[in-house]
């Protein structure tokens, strides 16, 4: 995939999801915007730091990026916090942040972005939904909601704005190893190498995903060879249901 003379905004993008994405645009020609609350330690052409739970900042990061990078083609938002738990388990806190980082966020870079977009003649966005967003599963019910709904925008922007030119779609992981997956096993009293060892059995392909999986499957997205795609839910699962 070439990327050359494409414009990237990458929110999360310190992350190990986010920092594969950013990676894999550069190294395909893109310049790349990255979005976090530290960016010091990230290659990329613009770095944009802050916190996504400040809607001036989320609101305004498409025209930061689009003026640091001479425009913008591409939207990734990727940022996003898991509280675990059901209901009854989850505070006030884990609904507000969760709410704020995994949906409000989005929507308001989104909203933001898809004037530019349009004005542009179109782009890409690709947002970070999740297989339990879909298909939820137990002990999650503030993650899966917030995931749901994130999904249920991808699907209602990809049908509202694609007359624009700007394709909206979502890739929908299930476990990846990443930091944030192996801090919860150890939140929890868990090595965190025994326990991704033990995921890895219960998935069909042999093991979990890796943070470059799930980027390579977004960059497919925001591509041209998914030109005819928009408004879809791109399950990267290895095979292995919600449960």
């Amino acid at each position: 995939m070439d990327f050359t003379n494409k414009r990237a905004l990458v929110t999360g993008a310190v992350g190990g999801i986010g920092s594969a994405i950013v990676a894999q645009l550069r190294a395909a020609g893109a310049k790349v915007a990255v979005a976090d609350r530290d960016v010091t330690n990230i290659m990329a052409e613009a770095h944009l730091p802050g916190d996504l739970t400040d809607p001036q900042y989320a609101s305004t990061l498409p025209d930061q990026a689009a003026q640091a990078l001479g425009g913008l083609d591409i939207v990734i938002n990727n940022a996003g916090i898991m509280r675990r738990g059901p209901v009854t388990a989850s505070s006030d806190e884990d609904f507000d942040l969760s709410i704020a980082v995994n949906v409000k966020a989005p929507f308001q870079v989104c909203r933001a972005a898809i004037p530019l977009l349009a004005a542009n003649g179109g782009g890409a966005i690709v947002n970070t939904a999740s297989c339990w967003g879909v298909h939820p599963g137990p002990d999650h019910a503030v993650y899966c909601m917030t995931k749901a709904a994130i999904a249920s925008l991808t699907k209602c922007m990809g049908r509202d704005h694609a007359h624009q030119g700007i394709r909206v779609n979502a890739v929908c992981p299930n476990e990846v190893d990443t930091p944030m997956l192996r801090t919860g096993f150890e939140l929890r009293g868990y090595d965190s190498a025994t326990a991704i060892a033990e995921l890895d059995k219960t998935v069909p392909i042999g093991r979990i995903a890796q943070p470059e999986d799930i980027a390579e499957v977004v960059l497919f997205l925001a591509s041209d060879h998914a030109r005819y795609m928009c408004g879809e839910l791109v399950e990267v699962n290895g095979g292995k249901p919600v449960s």
